[in-house]
């Protein structure tokens, strides 16, 4: 196993050097990865982490140190997991790592990534219809309000098929150049399937013996008029229903990540974080680690699923969920990431996200639902959210 390393922390950028990775992904071989620290592409599979009744953290241990050499770099273990805890996880091994700095300091990211190719003729079916997602929000409305539970996420798909397979180099370089500053990603799912996505939110990162994680919860989608998006976004940081999810999935982030600390900082109010499509209200937690042992995925592991992606309390919103969502979620709202020999590691939340098999591409998008909550609105927060995918593919609904 050939592992080349850089520092994505180091100066100078090189024009290129990440997109030349970008450039360079295939899929059914490849796992690519950028964040706004670092751009990685992993070739081929040396091991895939096994699916056994011992703990996930376990086998990925387990599996690094077993692949561990003398004078060679950390190995390292690059995938996706799926929201449901007992699925089988798709996380490998490659036989070759390559890193460079993040998408968003190289230049050429800039460059547009014109339709080379016809766009496909896309058959568009939603899942479920707009109406019974708004009557599911209603239900879960009237039970939050009878005191039942605080909080559900329910999502929608969309189920995209084409006479042809879709290009999905194209379709990854789009999404990343529409927000290079985020997490962009493209991973074997699957037996015959692609998960790739760009998703605005941090899990949670580990390096040395300090972690960040990243919670959003509170969204409301861009306006193309320079006013409109900015009353939008004023609106967001004073709405009181927003800022009530968000709070809520802040403490169960910091509940979460505080037994593992010996310090542990979570701002008063949150900010805002814009995307290409959304705003969203964001809370940066950053924390001293008490154990070095404590690894990236160790702290993935004890955060998700968080509010933000299931509901409170978890058990409760998980039925809900079950109930109310007539498919099944795959990887959609698990975790995508990477983690070192050496315990070090980024894990993003899995949203703005689609499934690729054949010629097909199954599109995930979701909304927190409050007692405050609309059906109305939260059918339109996932309309918006389905627009990253949308745009990359010169599709609409």
């Amino acid at each position: 196993m050939s592992i080349s390393l850089h520092d994505a922390t180091a100066p100078p950028v090189s024009p290129g050097a990440a997109t030349s990775l970008l450039e360079a992904y295939r899929p059914a071989t490849d796992r690519f990865l950028a964040s706004p620290r670092r751009t990685l592409l992993g070739r081929g599979t040396t091991a895939e982490v096994p699916h056994d009744g011992r703990p996930l953290t376990q086998r990925v241990r387990e599996l690094l140190t077993a692949l561990r050499r003398p004078d060679a770099p950390a190995p390292v273990v690059l995938g996706c997991l799926p929201f449901a805890p007992d699925a089988p996880p798709a996380l490998a091994v490659p036989d070759m790592v390559h890193w460079a700095p993040p998408l968003s300091g190289d230049p050429l990211v800039a460059l547009d990534v014109p339709y080379t190719e016809s766009r496909p003729d896309w058959q568009v079916r939603e899942v479920p219809a707009p109406e019974r997602y708004g009557d599911a929000v209603a239900a879960a409305v009237a039970r939050m309000r009878a005191g039942e539970f605080e909080k559900v996420v329910l999502a929608r798909t969309l189920e995209l098929t084409s006479s042809r397979e879709p290009d999905l180099p194209a379709l990854l370089r789009r999404l990343a150049r529409r927000d290079p500053a985020g997490y962009t990603f493209a991973v074997p799912s699957g037996p015959g399937r692609t998960l790739l996505g760009a998703s605005p939110e941090l899990l949670v990162s580990r390096q040395g013996g300090l972690l960040t994680a990243n919670p959003l919860a509170g969204s409301a989608p861009r306006s193309e008029d320079l006013a409109e998006d900015v009353r939008r976004a004023v609106a967001l940081l004073e709405s009181a229903k927003d800022l009530h999810e968000h709070a809520v999935v802040v403490a169960s982030v910091r509940a979460a990540l505080a037994p593992f600390c010996t310090r542990i900082t979570v701002p008063d109010r949150p900010t805002l974080l814009r995307t290409a499509g959304m705003w969203h209200l964001s809370t940066t937690v950053t924390g001293e680690l008490a154990d070095p042992d404590t690894t990236a995925l160790d702290l993935a592991c004890a955060l998700h699923p968080t509010p933000a992606v299931c509901g409170t309390p978890t058990e409760v919103a998980r039925s809900v969920i079950a109930e109310s969502e007539p498919f099944d979620r795959g990887p959609y709202t698990g975790m995508v990431g990477w983690q070192d020999a050496d315990g070090d590691g980024e894990w993003v939340v899995t949203i703005r996200c689609a499934e690729a098999e054949g010629r097909r591409l199954r599109l995930f998008a979701g909304a927190g639902v409050v007692a405050a909550s609309t059906p109305e609105a939260e059918t339109a927060e996932t309309a918006a959210k389905f627009r990253t995918f949308l745009d990359a593919m010169g599709a609409s609904l």
